[in-house]
């Protein structure tokens, strides 16, 4: 390109790039569909479903083909919403299989889905990428990441792989806010996140039905194009073009060293947008149990919640909302209690204003609270009331939609140093020696931490299914917790063990769910008091058929038929 075109003669506030066909070169893995239905066929033994890998292959393929012609079709809409993980696998990798199997798979489905990202396709830096990013920085220009992507996490992970996440400001995946290009949303989340105006900032894709025309539906000051097997690869006509296209981004490197310097962008006004305050049988059917108290005790630890601290301070910090870390401290504490308020405002079933299939009132629905509205509407207000200077609130708000996922998981993982309990290897073991399926049964913020503590404990091996009340979107003790457990692991409910540390909570959960045989650990959430006093209660509906002082005595109780 021998001329510079008008839209790129003024260097941008901010440069927000697509990750694959930009940022990185995607190609697909040959046989990389075998190794996904070998994993997938091993989730679903785990759970009792023997389906053989060959025989998924068909299934996960025809599943992908479903999904390519849903993101297609997805392009043509004019504000498209992204599918959840469980949507993707309840409705289309998975569809055909047993109810049963379908229900393990879709209580695994984020896990599944990072799983499937990053087997199915290689990821390469393309070319002037580092030089891009060297520049921006010599320029003091803010960096954004905007992807239509079914696991975030995945993509997070290429990024740190090849040392780039410092380089960003924010990441913004479709997966983690809800909406996918061409919904120009996705753009303007980006914008306001590093505090720039759309119009402000240039957009840089690889397709022309999603970011070409993301970028006119945004506004932004320059659309351009780098080159990638997708861009010639339009599912129909597409009338909006790109002020630019170059083969690979070394064009861009060019392009924005000759660009003049942007006019400053006005001062938000005084009245702009504020943030709002928001005795079993034996053998049993299936083991059930919390994670929290029964499978492993916590202990807060200040150094790691500091190491947290400082991380936010830092990621805000970068992407222009000054933080120091003694503020974030402070701002983590008034975010757990707010965070605790929202759980006792929704506490208690509502009687009414929700509907299930059948279309009768829902009663025993209890939500649980998502990562955007934790982070967005009760830790916004905090932090903006932290931040070191004027920072406009839109653009926290955007900046923390767009990062709430991530900030969830290392949240939940700083909150407290797990420790598993004596006797839980010992149960797990004899679980499956005994041929018991085991879920696990969480209220928690983050199931992706779970999964990932019971990793690192050895202790995934043992469990066929896992439902938590995040990915669920409802908390115990609704007791379609326990349901779904119960469905994935195709179990008798009135032959089914479910061990938590709650009465409140987890008996009425397990009761309204039909399980047969309901247990408390002592050492957990509830003092030994008040499970001695719920104890001596016959008729209360929080009492348990059984107490036991440690994991290892449910061993006895669950296998061998004796009960003390």
């Amino acid at each position: 390109m021998t001329e510079t075109p008008s839209a790129l003669a003024v260097r941008p506030a901010a440069l927000l790039l697509d990750f694959g066909g930009v940022v990185f070169a995607t190609r697909k893995r040959p046989g990389a569909i075998d190794e996904v239905a070998d994993h997938v066929a091993g989730v679903l033994a785990r759970a009792g479903h023997h389906i053989p890998a060959a025989d998924l292959v068909p299934v996960l393929a025809g599943g992908r083909t479903a999904l390519r012609d849903w993101k297609n079709s997805a392009s043509r809409r004019l504000a498209p919403r992204e599918l959840t993980h469980r949507e993707i696998w309840d409705d289309f990798l998975a569809a055909p299989l047993p109810p049963a199997a379908r229900e393990v798979l879709v209580g695994q489905a984020g896990a599944l889905q990072q799983m499937v990202t990053l087997t199915l396709a290689e990821h390469e830096l393309r070319p002037g990428i580092r030089e891009l990013i060297d520049l921006a920085d010599s320029l003091g220009m803010r960096l954004g990441i905007v992807s239509n992507a079914h696991s975030g996490r995945a993509h997070r992970a290429v990024m740190e792989r090849d040392g780039l996440s410092e380089a960003f400001g924010v990441q913004v995946y479709s997966d983690e806010v809800g909406v996918r290009k061409p919904n120009p949303e996705i753009i303007e989340i980006a914008a306001r996140a590093l505090g720039a105006d759309p119009a402000n900032c240039w957009y840089v894709g690889d397709t022309y039905d999603r970011d070409v025309v993301a970028g006119r539906r945004a506004g932004v000051a320059a659309v351009v194009v780098t080159r990638h097997h997708h861009t010639d690869r339009v599912p129909f006509p597409v009338s909006d073009t790109p002020d630019a296209i170059f083969d690979t981004p070394e064009g861009l490197v060019d392009a924005l060293r000759a660009a003049g310097p942007p006019e400053p962008e006005p001062a938000a006004s005084a009245g702009g947008t504020r943030l709002a305050t928001p005795g079993p049988t034996v053998p049993p059917s299936a083991l059930l149990l919390d994670h929290g108290g029964v499978i492993s005790t916590s202990r807060p630890d200040d150094a790691v919640r500091r190491r947290f601290a400082e991380s936010l301070a830092t990621r805000l910090t970068r992407a222009g909302y000054p933080l120091t870390p003694d503020r974030a401290v402070a701002a983590l504490d008034d975010i757990r209690a707010a965070h605790k308020s929202w759980k006792a405002r929704h506490e208690a079933p509502p009687s009414a204003g929700r509907a299930d299939q059948d279309g009768r009132a829902d009663e025993a629905f209890v939500p649980e609270i998502d990562a955007t509205t934790f982070w967005v509407e009760l830790g916004g207000p905090v932090l903006a009331g932290m931040l070191d200077g004027d920072a406009p609130a839109d653009g926290l708000r955007c900046w923390l939609r767009a990062e709430a996922h991530s900030l969830m998981v290392a949240w939940a993982r700083a909150k407290s140093v797990p420790a598993v309990r004596p006797g839980v290897h010992e149960l797990l073991r004899a679980a499956r020696a005994a041929g018991v399926p085991v879920a696990v049964v969480s209220n928690t913020v983050s199931g992706r931490a779970v999964r990932e503590k019971l990793a690192d404990a050895g202790l995934d091996e043992y469990i066929g299914a896992h439902v938590y009340s995040d990915e669920l979107g409802r908390r115990k003790p609704d007791p379609e917790m326990p349901a779904a457990a119960l469905r994935a692991l195709a179990a008798d409910p009135a032959r089914a063990i479910f061990v938590g540390d709650k009465p409140h909570r987890d008996v009425r959960a397990a009761r309204a769910a039909g399980i047969g045989t309901v247990v408390l650990v002592r050492g957990g959430s509830t003092s030994d008091d008040a499970l001695d006093g719920v104890m001596s209660r016959p008729g209360d509906p929080d009492r348990p058929d059984h107490v036991v002082q440690e994991m290892g005595d449910l061993v006895s109780l669950a296998f061998s038929g004796t009960a003390e």
